[in-house]
């Protein structure tokens, strides 16, 4: 129980007024793998902690600590959280995952809540969203407007999350585009300017005219306007600042309505461990404006795209689809199953190259 409490109930039964003991706050944390300022991933997760603040108001504490490295650091700052009282901890990178179940173990009265991972406790649940829907999208218009045929992409980690991106986007370019390939740089990081803006600057180089991204920072996107007729998409959030060119569209990341819902699950003493991956239908996925530098008609088709994939109509990951070696996988109309995709360690047939191990 905590100190206020304790004071309220020596009060109570001393028979004295408890007038200033306000009821407890509900404290909840946040660990950030970036800054809050990088402009998308950890800045999304971050107006999702402000949409909880603006929709409780005084009845919760929110604290936060970003450029979090993932490792044995992380597990430092969730302990320390853990002890400061907080009641609810959101974890929100994939390489945090065993410490925030080694933590969840020290403090069972704790709740916890892992973005993109996959272990669960009965104090641990687990978020993600389906982030290969909107590659989808991005993927249908790369491939109308790439004019070389050649489309670059800046890969983070070689996990399931990111693999299922570049199928997803490389699978919509090539049905709209059968000459397009996809040349891929991995950054081995999630936020790094440098880094993120030298790897835009080999695939420029390489030939790509249109840039995807799976990391953090909008310097791949100054990177494409500098070097001039070369499209980019928004990763996360809006980065509308770069658009109508080269930010042609975005992935938006929406946790705000997740973040509010798990909060008053706590708040009503009703949170349970679950597993939730939502996708554009339900609103955790948002695709950003697409410009006027689109075409018309390809707009059209990419918003079309959009409300089946949203609908349930289509899924993004429909056979007849092959793996990299040449092995069958998805029959003519077969759909991937979420196992399958949650797990996804393999290349689709067409593209080149190895997934770093």
């Amino acid at each position: 129980m905590k100190l206020k409490s304790l004071l309220a109930t020596a009060a109570m039964t001393l028979g004295l007024a408890t007038t200033g003991y306000a009821e407890d706050k509900t404290k909840v944390g946040f660990v950030y793998v970036g800054p809050v300022g990088d402009g998308g991933w950890t800045y999304e997760h971050d107006q999702g902690r402000k949409a909880v603040v603006a929709e409780f108001g005084d009845k919760v504490e929110t604290v936060y600590v970003e450029n979090v490295a993932e490792g044995p650091d992380s597990e430092r700052v969730m302990t320390q959280m853990a002890l400061d009282g907080a009641d609810l901890i959101f974890t929100t990178s994939f390489g945090y995952m065993d410490p925030t179940i080694n933590v969840a173990k020290k403090f069972p009265n704790v709740k916890f809540e892992h973005a993109t991972g996959y272990k669960r406790a009965d104090n641990v649940s687990t978020y993600s969203a389906r982030f290969y829907e909107g590659r989808a999208v991005q993927g249908t218009i790369a491939g109308h407007m790439t004019k070389t045929n050649t489309i670059g992409y800046i890969g983070s980690f070689p996990i399931p999350e990111v693999i299922r991106g570049i199928n997803s986007a490389y699978i919509h370019a090539k049905k709209v585009n059968p000459d397009v390939e996809f040349k891929i740089v991995w950054a081995f990081t999630w936020f790094d300017p440098a880094k993120e803006a030298d790897a835009a600057k080999v695939l420029i180089e390489q030939g790509a005219d249109v840039i995807l991204q799976h990391t953090d920072s909008t310097a791949p996107q100054a990177a494409a306007q500098a070097a001039g007729n070369v499209v980019t998409f928004g990763q996360a959030s809006d980065m509308a600042e770069y658009g109508p060119f080269p930010r042609v569209s975005s992935i938006i990341d929406d946790w705000a309505p997740y973040y509010i819902a798990r909060t008053q699950a706590v708040i009503d003493g009703t949170w349970s461990s679950v597993d939730t991956w939502d996708g554009i239908g339900a609103g955790m996925v948002g695709i950003g404006e697409i410009s006027d530098a689109v075409p018309a008609d390809v707009k059209a088709e990419a918003l079309a795209l959009k409300e089946a994939l949203a609908s349930g109509e289509y899924h993004a990951f429909t056979g007849p689809l092959n793996k990299q070696d040449g092995s069958a996988w998805l029959a003519d109309g077969e759909t991937a199953d979420d196992g399958t995709l949650a797990g996804m360690t393999f290349y689709v047939e067409g593209l080149d190259g190895d997934i770093p191990q």
